[in-house]
């Protein structure tokens, strides 16, 4: 095959992959993964081919090796698990484009010098950051490597160059047969790369691109090609061996290698020698010379030197040196210069190695750079030599190759070799080298003489002065006492600076409830009264809705949850008034002790009365229990005529369930002793007819066996216990050989309402061979008490276990509290208790419950709804409140529980109309799944609101991955306000998780449901096709250690113990204090807590053997995974019936692979065991649809197949003809009914035989079972569906309103087949009709991303992760896995891995959680907001307050308090940064367009680049056409914006990409660049800003940093000495702001970006480039193209191209244009703010998407039909705000703009107590055009964008269509 058409079909076929990639895969967050970085010499292709790194000429190899830390660094500081790999065959793929074949060998002796390096000096620093090496990718080491370790993700370069080669500069002379043989070099190149890319994802892992890496604040983003074993090569690529391109010939080891260590003596060190070579050992080379004897030294004999400090560096130069030597003895010259250059790097300062670039003749330079290129290569034959390294390691030789070659300073000393220019030592230490080269070589170098003089530095400079810059004046009392510290020089405030631009002052305040009108207009707005009833109705059509959904949720015991009336009460001993329903929870025995006194005579007759009282109660109480006695006769009768068992004990379970708490009392002993009964026969049925060769039938029987038992136990502790049912218990458990459930004796007697007749067998044949405590272990570790300390207490209605009363006592004392504890474990109760807490305390207080989700808002405000109620003094105030940006419900400044999102609550906290209002009143945030605070997206949002929080708060969170270092920094956030934290944790789960892993069978027939699922068996044991998992197995990879959160249940404990047992040895026993049976566990019934201290023994023990590899651990693992093997896969499966009576036409074949083959059949076994309901998870939205599809499409045809050749259905489709004959023949008989009337108050009676024919027409229904039949209905047994959950009527409801709303019809056929569909892109009604109906039962499959995975309450049997994805981390697993297990439901909770590798699962069970890792948070338009709230609030309290805890408060970035210099001074220069931008003025009020900037706050930092393309008047100018040329100007502002906001990198541009997809699309795929003007305005902006933080690192340096930069980031290593000043010719000063390792490349502390800066910038400074205000301008300033998706978009509005050419998802498409719809309409919004128009009324805070607009307009649909005949459920909504408000009218307006409104002087008296409004300054905008022109200007550009947005939303709109 030719290689090269194979090489091409490959890079044609991974240009596909990866554009499938980024349309699968967008951005990965890389943040607690196992990675492997490929580094070929610099970790990526790109860091040697740096414009920085002087390498081909320079030779700077430390600065290539600094770079290389520096990535790492970045990786490690981020909180990244990783390891580095190298591979042989790759090593020349370091080589980058155009390199000439005399400077290769610098590069592949880089690679081997970061090889050694990292090897040899990182495991001191970071032991767990692992270096390997490996020959090639097919490597059987590297492959066992990739198994045993468990890797997440590969991280590596595709291949592809940023720069194309025909827009390269550096080809730009090139001849054409150049530029050819470079291309087939980068065709090889790539081809080498993407065939590794191929290979790794065919293997199913997952590979990240380390080219395009971006850091993001504390987050890695990378873009992802997700692996899978589907994945093939193409059809004609051959998968070849990848061997490397050129071999470097002579190179392979040297013969006198051996001979030259032996002559320096580098040999074993004996543990009493002192003769070493570091830490200044004494070396006599002489001797060691003369016993060598293999070379005759030149030296004196008599001459004796010593020579001090002898390292690997100047080993491997003179080893080096020497072959060199031999091999061209004329290289003396240039050999003497390199070892003087190796010695001066030893002794002089890093800081003052920066030289200029030597002017060498030409034959000199060709002479150097030949002699180094020959250095290279013999050092790297050295250096990778076997013998070298362990040489090196025995004899202790300090590793510091990193700094083997400074070209620059080598080139110096050609220049200076002869002159007598270095001090003292340093001749001398050249001596002691050159006799040690003599020793092992015989060739001595000329020792040069002492000089005593030292030249001074030339006239170079460090780049500081040559601009000036001053500090622009700044005072803001607040600011100043934190800023006192910086001392900067400010210039003096000029006159012309205290008017500095328009005061910022809204006319409508963006985070206002209400609008700000102008009480001159007692008119409002036209429109107004209109908005006004539609905001009214879509708020009472939110309330009904949200009654419908808290209606779904349940409690514990499965009821419906009932509001209790809150009423204000006083706190009575430090506790609230206890409600009714905890005044009833208390036992009857704390009520008979309460008030108990001595008896006196005076009282005898009251006592008389009181006991005749009591007394007659009892006699009613008597009464009442014989009617409920004679009830349940009643009811038991009607339960024996059910056919089967099961069923009789299903229903009877429901009755006794469905009890009043009096009458379970009463009924509880005889019912449970009835079910017991049926227990018992069911057992006697299933023991006498078991095969005792059938796995399943032994489970199912031990399934029944502990549900036996455990009716034994709930009957021995019910009340009313007789003496009859006690005995009968008694007999049987004995009988069965049980372990005894400790039923009491009891003397009363009753007779029972049915004869148990012979209960107890006789003899012993239906006992069980088990013991007691093996038993208990076995088969009922579900069913053990649970309860951990639990005691009563009068403040919840139930008892809390001892972690939950230390919660409450915390909240009672007003304390912060930080709760850990699993999903499950019972931390809802804290919310609600606080609610409840506040809401009794008085009308005004507020709590804050802050979600992460709207889901999760919505699910919160529901439960609310149906807990409380309260009734209010005054009107407007309301219980609670949800504000989002999309909607709201209520008031939320006049609720008392406002349930959020983050970016509300803080914009209410910064909002300064709230300063001194609704803030104050804040006084608890609970902050719920708090570990949200470490996402990429919103993370820093939520460390701000933490650092702002004016109240005590509570965070709740079940998966914190280092919870005890997040609560140190809680705790101090939370000291600087003056609150208190105590953290909680606990680590139980109430129902314990099993897992199984699935196998397909190879072929599958669907003949409909199982009738009746098996009874009685928890778990998914036993079933053909499902692997039971020992959580131990996992722990495959050592190195992570045990997870704490690593639970086992109870059988998993003992069969622990048993493998542990089995395997121990005499130097590793088992501690016999273990044994279950001996002193493990007590005796009699073994709890729950029993187990847990159990379980922490054994895993301790197990933790000591996992740290040793002589230990039994592996063999312990070996038992587990072999014993716990699942019954064999069949090659077939039935879902109904028997595997003969199946036809060959009705088997399919299934692709074990297949996702969409594989469901029904998993779904069927969940189905067979009972295990339904289920959530599948899968992270893709697609499949998550193509899965539901399936299945239902499967469900039908199997149905139409079952209906066209089933007699009994033809016969059921003749019977309901015949029926419905005999309707209409009964309809036409009745006499017809009178026309109705509208019946008033009295009219009840107006018929009175229609209530008695509607009564006797129901029960004919219900007899008649031809009465619901739906021939076009799902038939039973074809469906998932639990019908009887849910009425008729309430579907038909939901269906009507999901149609309107335009939904695909299969979602609703799907809803009647019982499956449901979950993700973000999902119609918001639909997906809460899912919530709704899976919750009531009706729905039993839901298909889900991870919308279910956060909070949302969706418990289920068991939860599926079906397929695996990127998404799927160790987090995303325990937050999904937590859903099963239904707390009240489920005894145990299954967890099913379908279609997962084994490592996979291995990884997600054994991988500890992530820590959370903070961000940067006083961001830029963070400190502009701050100085909004400050101003605007006229100095409050409460601004003062906020300012103070934020900027007083320690980073959970930053480690604490040592950065809080750091802070401080960026702080300051963001000052100053705003106040150059005309942001601020010199007092700090916010002037000009700090609105804009601030409402624009989420797209930091493309905000600011707006704001300077403003201040340019660029959009002036742009659109001052907009009425003559609209559709250009319109393409340009397009064009503008789309390089501003939502911006997407594109993969680097590659040729056969653009040829394979750009090409063939509408699409332009690649964003052009900006137009000429709005460029230099970027340009221009960007350099101020880089002046701004220049200064910053430089004033922070000066006033705080005394160390110099001699660190390498990673390894901590030293570079240069300290013992001599040495200068020589060419030397430049030192660097200040710049890091001493770039500036070794000649670079000063001139900064060409920004970019340049924060990766270059001098160790000991945080710098963070995603946090200064900036964009990167394309092709300036990055080489990375920007997707030109939005541009596209606006020109074309091809969603399909979107797709296919540029890559977006088109699950992210709506949402990604909605986002750009809503910045659009923020900037209309803010300039219509700024000019005053009539359209700037709109409430800026209720600005939103076209997307979002449009559901709105649905809701309000729907609302006007809720409304019109509405039932009053929705009354409570006339409270509610009613400032939603659209940008329609403002769209509509827009072409035509108005003259602008004056402002209004005063605001009505709504807004009094919303704090006093500064006077806006009479200051002018500029000094250059008028006032007048500039707002002409400005309703130019006003009217531009306007008409932009109604083009783009017009065809945004078009989607819905």
């Amino acid at each position: 095959m030719d290689s090269g058409k194979s090489g091409t079909d490959l890079l044609e076929w991974s240009a596909t992959m990866f554009a499938r990639k980024e349309r699968y895969q967008a951005e990965l967050t890389v943040v607690q993964v196992w990675a492997i970085i490929y580094t070929k010499s610099r970790s990526s292709r790109g860091l040697c081919r740096d414009s920085k790194l002087d390498f081909d000429d320079g030779f700077q190899l430390l600065h290539a090796v600094y770079a290389v830390e520096y990535f790492l660094q970045g990786l490690v500081q981020r909180k990244c698990n990783f390891h580095v790999v190298f591979f042989d065959a790759h090593k020349e793929l370091c080589i980058p484009r155009g390199v000439s074949m005399l400077n290769r060998p610098k590069y592949v002796l880089a690679r081997a010098v970061i090889q050694r390096h990292l090897k040899v000096n990182l495991p001191e620093t970071y032991p767990s950051l692992g270096i390997h090496s490996f020959k090639s990718i097919r490597d059987e080491d590297f492959l066992r490597y990739l198994r045993d370790t468990g890797v997440y993700f590969v991280m590596c370069h595709d291949g592809a160059n940023p720069v194309p080669l025909s827009t390269d500069s550096s080809f730009l002379a090139a001849t054409e047969e150049q530029k050819a043989q470079v291309n087939i070099q980068e065709t090889s190149r790539k081809t080498v790369f993407r065939s590794m890319i191929c290979e790794l994802i065919c293997q199913g892992y997952n590979v990240a691109l380390i080219n395009g890496l971006e850091w993001m604040d504390t987050k890695v983003m990378s873009m992802v090609v997700e692996g899978s074993r589907k994945a093939k090569f193409p059809p004609q690529v051959k998968k070849e061996k990848v061997t490397s391109p050129e071999d470097l010939k002579g190179l392979r080891g040297i013969p006198s290698l051996e001979q030259a260590f032996s002559a320096l003596r580098l040999r074993p060190r004996p543990s009493s020698d002192n003769d070493s070579f570091s830490n200044g050992s004494i070396v006599d080379l002489a001797h060691s010379g003369a016993q060598a004897g293999e070379q005759k030294c030149q030296c004196s004999p008599s001459h004796s030197l010593h020579y001090e400090g002898l390292t690997e560096r100047v080993i491997l130069t003179l080893v080096a040196l020497s072959k060199i030597l031999q091999n061209d003895p004329t290289m003396e010259t240039l050999a003497t210069s390199l070892l003087f250059h190796t010695i001066v790097i030893g002794g002089m300062s890093l800081a003052i190695r920066r030289h200029k670039t030597v002017r060498l003749e030409t034959s000199e330079k060709h002479q150097s750079q030949r002699f180094l290129a020959e250095f290279a290569r013999v050092a790297t034959s050295v250096i990778q030599d076997d013998i070298w390294a362990e040489t090196m390691v025995e004899s202790a030789v300090p590793c510091d190759v990193s700094d083997l070659v400074d070209g620059r300073l080598f080139e110096n000393m050609v220049i200076n070799a002869m002159n007598d220019l270095l001090p003292a030592q340093i001749a001398r230490r050249f001596e002691m080298a050159s006799h040690a080269l003599c020793t092992i070589s015989g060739h001595h170098l000329k020792t040069l003489a002492a000089s005593k003089a030292q030249q001074k530095f030339t006239n170079g400079t460090n780049g500081l002065n040559t601009r000036n810059f001053t500090i622009l004046p700044f005072s803001s009392p607040v600011f100043d006492k934190h800023l006192a510290s910086i001392n900067l020089s400010v210039a003096p405030l000029k006159a012309s600076d205290r008017q500095s631009g328009r005061i910022y002052q809204e006319v409508s305040h963006w985070h206002n409830a209400k609008r700000r009108l102008d009480p001159k207009h007692a008119h409002q707005l036209p429109g107004f009264e209109k908005e006004k009833s539609r905001a009214l109705r879509r708020n009472q059509f939110f309330m009904a809705e949200m009654q419908a959904y808290a209606a779904s949720l349940t409690n514990a015991a499965g009821k419906a949850l009932e509001p209790d009336t809150i009423s204000v009460s006083e706190m009575k001993g430090g506790k609230l008034e206890i409600s009714k329903e905890n005044r009833d929870s208390m036992t009857k025995s704390d009520k008979s002790q309460r008030g108990k006194a001595p008896p006196n005579k005076k009282s005898a007759g009251k006592q008389a009365m009181l006991n005749n009282i009591a007394a007659g109660k009892a006699a009613k109480d008597s009464d009442t229990a014989d009617k409920s006695f004679s009830s349940w006769h009643t009811v038991r009768k009607n339960l024996e005529s059910e056919r089967t068992l099961r069923a009789k004990y299903l229903k009877m379970k429901a009755y006794l369930d469905s009890l009043p708490e009096q009458k379970r009392i009463v009924l509880q002993a005889e019912v449970q002793f009835h079910l017991f009964c049926i227990l018992v026969e069911m057992y006697s049925s299933l023991r006498k007819g078991m095969d005792p060769q059938k796995v399943s039938s032994k489970i199912e029987l031990f399934g029944i066996t502990a549900l036996l038992w455990d009716s034994a136990r709930n009957i021995a502790g019910s009340e009313g216990l007789t003496k009859t049912i006690a005995q009968q218990v008694k007999g049987v458990i004995k009988a069965l050989n049980l372990p005894d459930p400790g039923v009491p004796t009891s003397s009363m007697e009753r007779k029972l309402a049915f004869d148990p007749g012979l209960l107890v067998p006789k003899g012993d044949e239906l006992a069980i061979d088990l013991k007691d405590v093996d038993f208990q272990l076995l088969h009922c570790g579900p069913y053990m008490d649970r309860n951990l300390d639990s005691a009563s207490d009068a403040r919840v209605p139930f008892q809390p276990d001892a972690w939950q009363r230390k919660v409450l006592d915390e909240l009672e004392a007003n304390r912060s509290v930080f709760v850990v504890a699993p999903t499950s474990a019972g931390k809802t109760f804290i919310s609600f208790y606080a609610m409840e807490k506040i809401l009794r305390s008085n009308d005004d207080s507020v709590l804050v419950y802050v979600a992460p989700t709207k889901a999760l808002v919505n699910q919160i405000a529901a439960e609310i709804q149906a807990r409380f109620k309260k009734n209010y003094k005054y009107a407007g105030k309301s219980v609670w409140a949800i504000h989002t940006r999309d909607y709201r419900i209520n008031n939320p400044s006049g609720c008392q529980i406002l349930v959020t999102v983050p970016h509300i609550l803080q914009i209410m906290l910064l909002a300064p109309s709230n300063a001194k209002t609704w803030s104050p009143k804040v006084k608890y945030i609970i902050f719920d799944e708090i570990h949200s605070i470490g996402q990429a997206e919103d993370g820093v949002v939520w460390e701000q609101l933490l650092l702002l929080a004016p109240s005590p708060i509570i965070a709740l969170s079940a998966t914190v991955g280092n919870p005890e270092m997040f609560n140190s920094w809680l705790a101090s956030t939370q000291q600087s306000s003056g609150h208190q934290v105590t953290m909680v944790t606990h680590q139980h789960r109430y129902s314990d998780l099993r897992k199984f892993s699935f196998s397909p069978p190879k072929k599958f027939a669907f003949r409909g449901l199982a009738d009746y699922p098996t009874f009685g068996t928890l778990g998914l044991d036993g079933i053909a096709g499902l692997t039971f998992i020992h959580p131990v197995t996992s722990l495959i990879n050592k190195s992570r250690g045990m997870p704490d959160d690593l639970s086992l249940e109870a059988r998993d404990c003992f069969f622990l113990f048993q493998a542990m047992d089995q395997h121990q040895t005499k130097g590793f026993p088992l501690d016999p204090a273990l044994d279950p049976a001996k002193n493990g566990l007590p005796g009699g019934v073994i709890r729950k807590a029993d187990i847990i201290q159990w379980e922490k023994e054994l895993k301790n023990q197990l933790k000591r053997w996992m740290i040793d590899h002589d230990s039994p651990f592996d063999a312990v693992l070996n038992h587990l995974g072999k014993t716990m093997e699942g019954a064999p896969t069949p090659s077939q499966q039935v879902s109904k019936g028997d595997i003969s009576d199946v036809k060959a036409d009705e088997w399919i074949s299934i692709d074990a692979e297949n996702l969409y083959e594989t469901t029904l059949p998993l779904l069927c076994k969940l189905h067979e065991r009972d295990a339904l309901p289920a959530i599948f998870f899968n992270y893709d939205r697609h499949k998550c649809e193509g899965m539901c599809r399936a299945v239902m499409q499967q469900l039908t045809n199997a149905e139409t197949h079952w209906k066209e050749t089933s007699p009994a259905w033809k016969n059921k489709l003749a019977g309901f003809e015949k029926y419905k004959r005999e309707q209409t023949k009964m309809g036409a008989k009745r006499p017809a009914k009178p026309a109705s009337k509208k019946k008033g108050k009295g009219d009840e009676d107006e018929d009175p035989s229609s209530k008695a024919e509607k009564m006797q027409d129901a029960a004919n229904d219900e007899a008649n079972p031809y009465a619901n039949f739906d021939p076009e209905g799902p038939i039973d047994g074809f469906h998932f569906a639990a019908k009887h959950r849910a009425e008729a009527s309430e579907l038909s409801g939901y269906f009507y309103q999901m149609r309107r709303r335009g939904l695909p019809g299969w979602l609703m056929d799907a809803l009647t087949r019982g499956i449901g569909v979950h993700h973000a892109g999902m119609n918001r009604k639909y997906r809460q009709v899912v919530e709704m109906l899976f919750r009531k039962g009706y729905l039993r499959v839901v298909i889900a991303t991870g919308t279910l995975a956060l909070g949302i309450n969706m418990p289920c049997a068991t939860v599926v992760f079906s397929g695996d994805s990127i998404f799927l981390t160790a987090l995303n697993y325990r937050q999904a896995a937590g859903r099963a297990g239904r707390r009240g439901f489920d005894l145990l909770g299954n967890v099913v891995f379908q279609n997962l590798s084994h490592g996979k699962i291995c990884r997600l069970l054994s991988s500890r959680l992530p820590d959370l890792n903070g961000h940067f948070p006083v961001t830029t338009t963070l400190v502009l907001r701050l100085f909004t709230l400050l101003h605007e609030s006229g100095d409050s309290a409460y601004a003062v307050r906020a300012i103070n805890s934020l900027l007083s408060q320690p980073r959970l970035y930053l480690d604490g308090p040592a950065f809080k210099d750091q802070v401080l001074h960026h702080l300051r220069f963001s000052i100053e940064y705003l106040r150059r931008q005309n942001l601020l003025s010199p007092q700090g009020a916010p002037i000009n367009f700090a609105g804009l900037t601030s409402h624009l706050y989420f797209t930091e930092n493309s905000s600011f680049a707006l704001n300077a393309l403003i201040k340019e008047a660029y959009f002036h100018e742009l659109c001052a056409d907009i009425n003559e040329r609209e559709s250009g100007v319109l393409r340009e502002l397009m064009l503008v914006l789309a390089h501003l906001f939502g911006r997407r990198p594109c993969r680097q541009a590659e040729e056969e990409y653009i040829e394979n997809i750009v090409k063939r699309s509408p699409s332009i795929v690649f964003l052009p660049p900006l137009p000429p003007q709005a460029t230099r305005v970027l340009r221009e902006h960007n350099q101020d800003t880089l002046q701004v933080f220049t200064t910053y690192v430089r004033t922070f340096v000066d006033q705080h940093i005394k160390t110099s930069d001699c660190k390498l980031p990673l390894t901590g290593i030293e570079a240069g000495g300290t013992d001599c000043d040495i200068h020589l010719p060419g030397s430049l000063p030192p660097t200040k702001v710049r890091s001493a390792f770039v500036a070794l490349s000649g670079h000063d502390d001139t900064f060409e970006s920004i970019s340049d800066l924060c990766r270059t910038t001098r160790g000991g400074v945080f710098l963070e480039e995603a946090v200064i205000p900036h964009l990167d301008v394309y092709p300036d300033e990055s080489k990375t193209p920007l997707n030109a998706y939005l541009y596209d978009f606006y020109m074309h509005g091809d969603i399909e191209a979107l797709e296919r050419a540029n890559g977006v998802k088109k699950s992210d498409v709506w949402f990604l244009l909605n986002d750009f719809s809503m910045v659009l309409a923020t900037i209309i919004a803010s300039l219509a703010n700024f000019l005053k128009l009539p359209e700037s009324d709109l409430s800026l805070l209720d600005v939103i998407g076209e997307g979002d607009e449009h559901n709105n307009l649905e809701d309000d649909k729907f609302a006007v039909d809720s409304t019109t005949d509405s039932d009053g459920t929705a009354t409570t909504a006339s409270t509610v705000d009613t400032g939603k408000t659209s940008l329609s009218s403002a769209r509509s307006q827009g072409n035509r703009p108005k003259t602008k409104k004056k402002v209004a002087e005063s605001w009505d008296d709504d807004m009094d107590d919303e704090g006093s409004e500064p006077e806006a300054a009479n200051g002018d905008m500029g000094d250059d055009p008028s006032k007048e022109e500039l707002e002409r200007g400005f309703l130019n550009v006003y009217k531009a964008i306007s008409k932009l947005r109604v083009e783009f939303d017009q065809k945004f709109r078009k989607i819905f269509a």
